[in-house]
């Protein structure tokens, strides 16, 4: 989402240069080992290509293609992989949307994500699930918000299932932001910000990311915090703008 007037894999380049960690999305449409070749320390990539959580025929196809991702993992050495509730297209939207969850797709979405959580054991990977926003960017998703990707890690209760904790989309669906990081954090295995809205770097919107910093801190939280945000201008200043943020953070 940054120095997009460079190629994909400058873009990997200058990321890395400036000592950050390099996040990318759907890893089949790259090339794994160029982008290895760039020294670039891989945080997190895509976990699956297709499939949803709920149906028979989904879970099988999400199952085989969380196999193919963790394959590809190994080439990047991602330490994450990370799902959604149901498959995306073209601009985030459903592929197949499903906006009302029953109880049945509870206890079947529960299930897909202990096989998929023992995918990731055996690889010594692990797959993250993240929230998202139904109200501006991906209408139609099933669980989408904070509180339900917490519901399912929690039902599940393994090691290799963690939340992709996304507090834009979070800042959307349900605000209070210290709140949700409190209550989520034993389950937390990442964190995405941007700001709201425009879903651009901190600074440039309504979240007071100094203050969620200052409480990730008190909480002890040193894992991964990523800026999945476009920049408002120039990226490296973004860059700057996201670093400052978050300065006291571990990782």
């Amino acid at each position: 989402m940054l120095f997009l007037e460079l190629p994909f894999e400058e873009r990997v380049r200058r990321i890395h240069e400036r000592g950050f960690l390099v996040e990318i999305w759907d890893w089949s449409a790259k090339d794994l080992p160029a982008l290895e070749a760039t020294g670039a320390e891989f945080s997190s990539m895509t976990g699956y290509l297709r499939g949803d959580l709920t149906s028979a025929e989904g879970r099988a196809v999400l199952l085989s293609t969380a196999r193919e991702s963790l394959a590809a993992a190994e080439i990047l050495d991602a330490p994450r992989l990370n799902l959604h509730g149901t498959g995306l297209g073209e601009g985030g939207i459903p592929v197949a949307p499903h906006p009302v969850v029953s109880g049945a797709d509870w206890l079947h979405a529960a299930e897909t994500l202990r096989q998929i959580a023992e995918l990731g054991a055996a690889a010594g990977r692990t797959f993250v699930l993240e929230n998202l926003n139904t109200a501006v960017d991906h209408p139609g998703t099933p669980f989408a918000r904070a509180a339900d990707t917490l519901a399912l890690v929690r039902a599940v209760d393994h090691p290799a299932l963690r939340l992709n904790l996304d507090l834009y989309h979070a800042q959307i669906g349900e605000g209070n932001l210290i709140a949700l990081v409190t209550e989520a954090l034993p389950w937390i295995g990442e964190i995405q910000v941007a700001d709201v809205p425009g879903r651009c770097e901190p600074g440039t919107g309504e979240i007071r990311y100094e203050a969620v910093a200052r409480a990730l801190r008190e909480l002890g939280y040193a894992g991964v915090v990523g800026m999945e945000a476009w920049a408002s201008s120039d990226s490296d200043a973004a860059l700057d703008a996201f670093a400052a943020a978050f300065a006291g953070i571990a990782a």
